[in-house]
């Protein structure tokens, strides 16, 4: 994933028709996924699947990475396509991506090319296709936004409908610091909740209302129902990424993590992670997931007194396709009620909230820094920022109560 030297600017063909996984790469996806989940004990249980055959559609939770190799086992012996955000293009290759079987997307883009292709390879490939309504990994373990159509999409598909629903791949590598995996027991389960015949005679609504129940989770609450203890001596380093404001003092951008210890600078208050995902302060717990949704709340606030702000220096790269970055330079990022003003290189791009259900955060992209990710439907914008009160969870908390209170202004369906 090095800068594109050529700059070359030609955006992803999103339009290009999806392809069956490659024969000869299908035994490697199999082997492969075997050999990484292995550590984990994955047991994987089916519902529902005894008379379910390709072509159906497949909605999966997105916890982390290890649910890309959950997914081809659990649908195993069968190949699938997968719906996929660009940055898997530019990291592996188009080629090797098209070949086993992926669908390009951005992130938070409505793109009626994307919904041709599932249907494409649904009805004429024959194919599984497999989408991840989340379409970020998981921030602190529990369900990220579910986008409002996937009930209508399911219903337009006209294929049987079956969820994944994992535990422990979020556990095994928290998204705040992915890159030290804890060996985790992981579990999956595939269900199918609607043949053919079922949805056509259920409503979008039900049929959502099914989706968003069958993809809830919460894997701190499943931890320690299991007794999953997780003994990594520095099991909460990264963890201030998303917990970025003090429960104690109420400051935000001071937070710090080493160890099992998160800490706020400003206050000096701390709390011990313990080996059940339980942060300990003076016989005091604090789950974590309330700890993040209690951030959430507090952005509102600021937003309803009118005291929220976003204006930040930024450095900005550019991924239109699968050849590469393209360093953009220094520019400006505001975000308002309406949406992001991003000022680069002379330019002024604006990213309404009304038409994107979430804002893809990032707390390390690939050993570069946090970040955000704004897209259009022919560019993704990595946005860095080096200024102290730069907190990407803040900013995504913000643009989802602004999708919400858009939405509801307008009365745009959902």
């Amino acid at each position: 994933m090095l800068h594109n030297k050529k700059k070359n600017w030609k955006p992803f063909d999103m339009n290009k028709k999806p392809v069956k996984q490659y024969p000869f790469l299908v035994p490697l996806i199999w082997g492969a996924s075997w050999l990484m989940t292995r550590r984990f004990r994955l047991k994987i249980a089916k519902e529902n699947m005894e008379h379910i055959r390709p072509p159906y559609l497949v909605l999966s939770t997105h916890q982390g990475f290890s649910d890309y190799y959950i997914a081809p086992l659990a649908l195993f012996p069968h190949r699938a396509n997968y719906v996929s955000d660009m940055e898997g293009f530019a990291a592996f290759g188009e080629w090797l991506y098209r070949g086993i079987g992926c669908i390009g997307k951005r992130r938070y883009v409505s793109d009626v090319a994307v919904v041709k292709n599932i249907y494409y390879a649904l009805h004429n490939k024959k194919q599984i296709v497999a989408v991840f309504p989340e379409s970020r990994h998981s921030n602190v373990g529990t369900t990220s936004r579910i986008p409002g159509n996937m009930g209508k999409l399911a219903k337009l598909m006209k294929v049987p409908v079956v969820t994944l629903s994992v535990h422990g791949s979020y556990l095994a590598g928290p998204f705040w610091d992915e890159e030290h995996i804890r060996t985790v027991p992981m579990e999956a389960r595939l269900t199918c909740i609607y043949t053919a015949q079922e949805l056509e005679r259920a409503g979008d609504e039900e049929v959502q209302q099914k989706i968003e129940e069958k993809l809830q989770y919460d894997e701190y609450r499943w931890q320690k129902e299991k007794g999953i203890a997780i003994r990594y001596k520095n099991r909460a380093e990264g963890l201030h990424m998303a917990l970025y404001q003090c429960r104690a003092c109420k400051t935000s951008f001071r937070m710090e993590s080493c160890g099992c210890v998160l800490r706020c600078s400003a206050c000096g208050a701390e709390w011990e992670m313990d080996e059940y995902g339980q942060l300990q302060r003076g016989g005091e717990t604090q789950r974590i997931p309330d700890w993040y949704e209690w951030q959430r709340r507090n952005v509102e606030e600021e937003i309803l007194r009118g005291e929220y702000r976003c204006d930040l220096s930024v450095r900005v790269e550019a991924l239109p396709n699968a050849f590469g970055f393209i360093p953009m330079g220094e520019g400006r990022l505001t975000q308002e009620e309406k949406g992001f003003t991003l000022s680069v290189q002379g330019k002024t791009l604006v990213f309404d909230h009304v038409s994107r259900e979430s804002v893809q955060t990032e707390y390390n992209y690939r050993g570069r820094g946090a970040c955000i990710v704004l897209s259009d439907r022919d560019c993704c914008y990595y946005i860095y920022s080096k200024e102290p009160d730069f907190a990407p969870t803040r900013i995504q908390f913000a643009g989802e109560y602004f999708y919400l209170h858009e939405r509801k202004k307008f009365c745009v369906p959902m």
